[in-house]
């Protein structure tokens, strides 16, 4: 039924003017509402989908890595710096800072300092 098609009262008599204007009026505000539902609806469902695949591993994981030093090493000192674990190494005299992901603990980086000949 289009906004333009005449209802009929129960006797079967059109309505008049002004009752088919408020049913027309009627209608048009069920529709808005029941846009204004779906989009609302719609919104909360993107919301939760963004929420969830971009949760990057919120939960915390248990990760278990061994990282081999060279022979003779020593750790001198470790540190957190944003999402880095930092160690730093003396190996044979010389400093070696690594890096790790915090996360994964995969290696991320090596600066090696050595001194001049």
């Amino acid at each position: 039924m289009s906004s333009t098609d005449d209802l009929k009262d129960p006797d079967g008599k059109p309505l008049d003017p002004g009752a088919q204007a408020v049913v027309n009026r009627v209608r048009r505000m069920s529709m808005l509402s029941g846009f204004a539902t779906l989009l609302g609806i719609s919104v909360v469902i993107v919301m939760i989908g963004y929420r969830v695949f971009r949760s990057e591993g919120s939960a915390p994981v248990n990760v278990d890595v061994v990282s081999m030093l060279p022979k003779g090493a020593k750790v001198l000192s470790t540190a957190i710096a944003g999402d880095r674990v930092v160690v730093t190494l003396d190996v044979g005299g010389t400093t070696e800072i690594r890096t790790f992901d915090a996360r994964s603990l995969q290696p991320a980086g090596r600066l090696r300092f050595a001194s001049e000949p």
